[in-house]
């Protein structure tokens, strides 16, 4: 499996324990292809029946994720929670490879801090974040995203380039994008409900609900 930085379907997850196999499974289920690496055997054989591709293999080793074509993928998730080392020095061979978006689980604000001097670009905090909304909001552009059941959700989103300039009454059709605008953040302003005479500037922030998955296609649009 190759992604080429082109592919923006393709996940790798490294670290099969209890967050990382739960976030592997969800991005499975939002259609995803998930590239599971793990230093142990039995979570290995545990998981290759449930996942499209796992590897037994040290990714604190940048060859090692070379060879594994890691360096293919735009997005890797360190999840790798018992040892401190080894999570740091798997994201040192990250950034090595130069992969644009690195996610990895934080165990301690320490350790965040550790790890976003060394390059990472999202931290993660397990006890605070389930694998389901980590995996949306690592596959989609939304900026956070809270779940209610199944197929409703209310996320933050950045003002989609192609409705700047537009007034919030000319997204208010519900059936027009299949969403609904609750809420609206523009640069230098604070927060303030929707007003349909609210016209969009570049850098503003949409507070939106809906269907999960008409959220995300409104979040992807240009």
């Amino acid at each position: 499996m190759s992604a080429r930085r082109t592919d923006d379907s393709s996940v790798v997850v490294i670290g099969l324990g209890r967050f990382g196999s739960r976030l592997a499974g969800s991005l499975l289920q939002l259609d995803h292809d998930v590239l599971a690496i793990d230093h142990e055997q039995d979570r290995v054989q545990r998981w290759a029946s449930r996942l499209d591709r796992v590897v037994q293999a040290d990714t604190t080793e940048e060859n090692v994720l070379r060879q594994l074509g890691v360096a293919d993928f735009r997005r890797v998730v360190v999840a790798i929670g018992a040892s401190v080392e080894a999570s740091v020095l798997t994201v040192l061979a990250l950034t090595e490879l130069g992969i644009p978006q690195i996610w990895a689980r934080a165990t301690s604000e320490k350790h965040a801090k550790i790890l976003r001097s060394v390059g990472v670009h999202h931290v993660i905090f397990p006890e605070a974040e389930t694998g389901e909304r980590v995996a949306h909001l690592i596959v989609s552009r939304m900026l956070d995203v809270m779940e209610f059941g199944d197929d409703f959700a209310i996320a933050k989103v950045r003002v989609p380039a192609s409705l700047v300039g537009r007034a919030l009454r000319e997204l208010a059709p519900i059936d027009r994008y299949g969403v609904m605008v609750v809420g609206a953040k523009l640069p230098d302003e604070p927060f303030r409900y929707a007003d349909p005479d609210t016209v969009l500037q570049p850098g503003s922030v949409l507070i939106v609900e809906g269907p999960i998955d008409r959220v995300q296609q409104f979040a992807a649009l240009g």
